[in-house]
């Protein structure tokens, strides 16, 4: 990997002025007696203090106290008699250590602080991290795609001191990292690939001060001299009108948003003046603390997922995907009987038991081969099944039947991609292609390991849907209730017909979202705060 190091080269030495600290002289360090626990007023405070866990690992700067991390712990909050900006330059960040304890402190004495204990613990996972580099990754392209032809490794890494870098052409970028992510010292790794062989922000890390050369850290001092360094009183803490969860799995691997996704809810929701926040598995303790639950991890019955629905209806939160919306969507036979019921047009199905193997002449009869097979509650194309003759129909039934007592038989049906039409609270919200996955059937294409490739993704907007497809598709989500639904079709000879709907729709930045925009992640939230209002009475939706 190559390294591009951003640590700026020292300024020139100034001539020493009148009480200006030599360069080698013992560098100021506040004493536990000027921390609280002797007679405080003899000593003012200083505007920025240096938190280290040892006074070699800094060189003193004008105005900069330097302090240990024992002292500054000891030290009483009424020692300080106005803010200070605290930097931490202890050499770890880990929970419950004496870096994040400095952290914390700090913030409790109402001092402001890099790192601070969210940008600690922003940074201390990718999962979290990402949500925010959406943006970053924007900058990052139009920055070396715009560098004049010039050779580029394909991954690459770059430090970064109080928001500065010595890699010219992502000076802006070092900066705007810096103010995402404010923290003394930032590595930041790059990478580019992918089929557009773009670039993005693989990793980001703290850090510590230990790690650097002295020609490191005096660099460093001369980044800290131009920042802003004024106490700035930290800003009141904006009163939203409901709090929502969304339950994700940071680690699956088909989830129903991807990360680009979930920090577009986040941003809108903010605009909007709720408080969305991201909560995963073992958080199910705080679902009291929310108003609503919005789940973007994918649902089963026997799932935690279900567990999360059930619990947050029982506490009284509007929840998608509601407890009855998960039970009916996840299971295709439930499914193909009811829309069947209600003459909502479908492929040729047949529900087939144990019992009923040796019935294959009528099921030949009326579907013909090929036949697609289904244990009920697969997805992603887990569980489907195509069949060309009656000896695979034997032993895919066979297989299938051990996982599950019913398994469904449609018949096939062939087109170039399937509709998947978004319908929220009996409406459609968004519209979008799936094309097959290249050489297959199917949307999903699955490996040997199960891994899965998609055919392309392209949103339509509804004005462009025939309408008679769209008509079906509404009909057949509002038997499943007025969540949210993605009604899965295909555009036949004989007319639209319904395959599947689900109760957890994937909204995918770069994909379903790509005609609205954040419009789609606003009429999603705008509906979750109108359930609230019906809900608490407290007047008309955003």
């Amino acid at each position: 990997m190559t390294t591009l190091r951003t640590i700026v080269p020292a300024a020139p030495s100034a001539p020493a002025a009148s009480g200006a600290i030599h360069p080698d002289a013992e560098p100021p360090r506040l004493r536990r007696q000027q921390l609280g626990l002797a007679p405080a007023a003899a000593v003012a405070a200083p505007h920025t203090l240096v938190v280290v866990d040892h006074a070699g690992d800094w060189i003193a700067d004008d105005g900069c106290a330097l302090i240990e991390a024992t002292d500054f712990l000891a030290a009483s909050a009424a020692a300080q008699d106005r803010p200070a900006l605290v930097i931490n330059l202890c050499r770890s960040y880990k929970y419950l250590s004496a870096g994040y304890y400095c952290s914390l402190m700090a913030q409790a004495r109402g001092q402001q602080v890099l790192p601070s204990l969210k940008t600690i613990n922003d940074l201390s996972r990718k999962a979290i991290y990402s949500l925010d580099t959406g943006e970053l990754d924007r900058a990052l392209n139009d920055k070396l795609g715009a560098a004049g032809g010039l050779p580029m490794p394909v991954e690459f890494s770059m430090d970064i001191a109080f928001g500065a870098t010595e890699y010219t052409p992502l000076a802006d970028l070092a900066r705007r990292i810096f103010d995402t992510f404010p923290a003394p010292l930032i590595r930041v790794e790059f990478a580019r690939g992918g089929e557009t062989d773009a670039w993005h922000i693989a990793a980001l890390r703290l850090q510590h001060i230990g790690a650097l050369g002295e020609r490191q850290r005096a660099a460093c001092a001369v980044a800290l001299r131009t920042i802003d360094r004024r106490p700035r009183a930290a800003p009141a803490a904006p009163r939203y009108r409901y709090r929502i969860a969304v339950l994700h799995d940071p680690h699956e691997e088909l989830a129903p948003s991807n990360p680009e996704a979930l920090a577009r809810l986040l941003a809108v929701g903010r605009e909007l003046g709720l408080t969305v926040a991201l909560i995963e598995r073992h958080d199910i303790a705080r679902l009291a603390e929310f108003d609503a639950l919005f789940i973007r991890e994918t649902t089963a019955v026997n799932h935690h997922t279900y567990l999360f629905a059930k619990k947050a209806q029982a506490e009284g939160l509007v929840v998608i995907d509601d407890p009855g919306s998960i039970l009916r969507c996840t299971n295709k036979v439930y499914l193909a009987d009811l829309l069947r019921l209600h003459q909502v047009p479908t492929p040729r199905s047949f529900t087939l038991q144990k019992s009923d193997l040796d019935s294959l002449d009528a099921i030949e009869a009326q579907i013909g081969y090929p036949m697609v097979m289904k244990i009920p509650d697969g997805a992603f194309s887990r569980g489907v099944s195509k069949v060309h003759n009656a000896a695979e129909f034997g032993r895919t039934a066979h297989q299938l039947l051990q996982q599950s007592a019913l398994i469904l038989v449609q018949e096939y049906m062939v087109t170039d991609f399937d509709w998947r039409i978004g319908v929220l609270n009996r409406q459609p919200i968004f519209a979008s292609k799936y094309f097959m996955s290249k050489g297959h059937w199917q949307v999903a294409k699955r490996d040997a390991d199960g891994k899965a490739e998609f055919g392309m993704t392209a949103a339509v907007p509804l004005a462009e849907v025939p309408p008679d497809l769209l008509a079906y598709a509404l009909a057949a989500a509002n038997l499943i209730g007025d969540g949210l639904y993605g009604v899965d079709m295909k555009m036949t000879p004989r007319g639209p017909v319904v395959i599947e709907v689900n109760d957890n729709p994937n909204i995918d930045a770069g994909a379903e979202d790509s005609v609205l925009g954040d419009a789609l992640y606003a009429i999603v939230l705008r509906d979750i705060v109108r359930r609230l209002d019906l809900l608490h009475r407290a007047g008309p939706a955003l």
